[in-house]
């Protein structure tokens, strides 16, 4: 038994000796051996609302992140070292639930070892999939998490692996605020905010902060409502300038109708979740007008990006639509993989953290971007300008 203990141990002490060469070997090869490395190609992953309630913004982020990896694998792929590889994409839908999210957060990095993800969209799905990518040493980009405590954990200390391409709520309500006083001139205004998540709060509370005018009025209504005719009549016996909205489409364009049919053709200023085809189907051409918010990206940024334009033509080509706000975010998430990639020299999902978060001066669709220490883009915001139904100008808010 002494004798057969003994040959246990060499034997134990060579596959030791062999898999620890073989680690550093892999290390070599992959560029570290923390994390999830590439094989033949490069597993990006999507954990996206693809159904259920955000449904309508996934569906057009999925698109976008789409229309960038086949135009990246078109033309050979992303360049890791001195060989190029392959985007292959794996698609997971979290049906708008952050335990779901979670769960396909963790498929994706344990599973189907993907270096990267795109997604979720939302801030409420993001942060329940944080632990999982932070445990798997994967990095995440969410095109549109907007809530300001998104990339950081609850000491202040940044999340490694978390970055967003979008701005934060904070950004978009100073800026909302800003525009009303210094281009509106709106000395009066009135708040009807979307308080069924942190995205309306959030948005309404920097408004606060940052407006120097009087509040007239402060109203709240929530996701689902259908009849705002109540909050309406008692705002049309106050003189107010303008009205400030943070919230979605499908109630926002409710609110629109119902102001005008009321008689209330003050400026209403709202956020990126307005920036959809659908707000003027619900709202009507007729009564979508003095109508502004907030976004990243602009149909107009065509005019002056050549990126953008491009982009556009694309989008138009494969869906025979004009390219919404969301799916430019995405494609522009896609793309700052690549460059993280690229500029790394690897696809190991550490080394592709450590490109994200060094990104700077990033030519994308939205803007050129520059990550800060909180992995906050840094760019320029607009502010879109609708008439009719359709958008007629767009402001540049550095």
């Amino acid at each position: 038994m002494i004798k057969w203990h003994k040959h246990i141990i060499k034997i134990s002490a060579l596959a030791t000796i062999v898999l620890a060469l073989a680690g550093c070997s892999t290390a070599k090869n992959n560029g570290s051996s923390q994390g999830n490395n590439p094989g033949q190609t490069i597993k990006i992953g999507v954990n996206m609302e693809l159904s259920g309630a955000a449904a309508g913004y996934g569906q057009q982020q999925k698109q976008g992140i789409q229309l960038a990896v086949n135009k990246i694998n078109q033309a050979g792929g992303i360049a890791v070292g001195k060989t190029h590889k392959k985007i292959q994409l794996v698609i997971r839908d979290n049906k708008t639930s952050n335990t779901t999210a979670a769960s396909v957060a963790a498929q994706l990095v344990n599973n189907d070892k993907v270096v990267a993800v795109v997604g979720p969209a939302a801030t409420n799905a993001g942060t329940a999939s944080i632990p999982n990518m932070t445990k798997a040493a994967v990095p995440s980009v969410s095109p549109s998490a907007t809530d300001p405590g998104y990339t950081l954990q609850k000491n202040g200390d940044v999340q490694k692996y978390i970055f967003r391409a979008c701005f934060q709520n904070n950004y978009q309500g100073s800026s909302a605020a800003k525009f009303m006083t210094n281009t509106l001139k709106a000395k009066n205004v009135a708040i009807l905010t979307d308080n069924s998540s942190d995205y309306g709060t959030g948005l309404a509370k920097a408004f606060k902060k940052t407006y120097t005018g009087k509040i007239a009025s402060n109203q709240t209504f929530q996701e689902g409502d259908k009849d705002f005719n109540a909050i309406l009549t008692a705002l049309k016996h106050k003189k107010i300038d303008a009205i400030y909205a943070p919230g979605y489409y499908s109630e926002l364009g409710l609110i629109i109708k119902q102001a005008r049919q009321a008689g209330i053709d003050v400026p209403v200023v709202g956020s990126d979740g307005m920036a959809d085809a659908k707000l003027t189907k619900i709202a009507g051409k007729s009564n979508t007008n003095k109508v502004y918010y907030t976004t990243p990206f602009s149909t107009k940024a065509g005019e002056t990006n050549p990126k953008a334009a491009s982009f556009l033509k694309a989008y138009q080509a494969k869906y025979h639509a004009t390219a919404p706000t969301f799916s430019a975010l995405a494609y522009d998430s896609i793309y700052m993989i690549k460059s993280a990639i690229e500029s790394e020299q690897s696809a190991n999902s550490v080394k592709i953290t450590t490109g994200l978060a060094k990104l700077k001066d990033f030519k994308g669709v939205t803007g050129t971007i520059t990550m800060n220490q909180n992995h906050n883009p840094e760019k320029s915001m607009v502010i879109e300008k609708m008439t009719n139904g359709t958008i007629s100008q767009a402001y540049t808010i550095k």
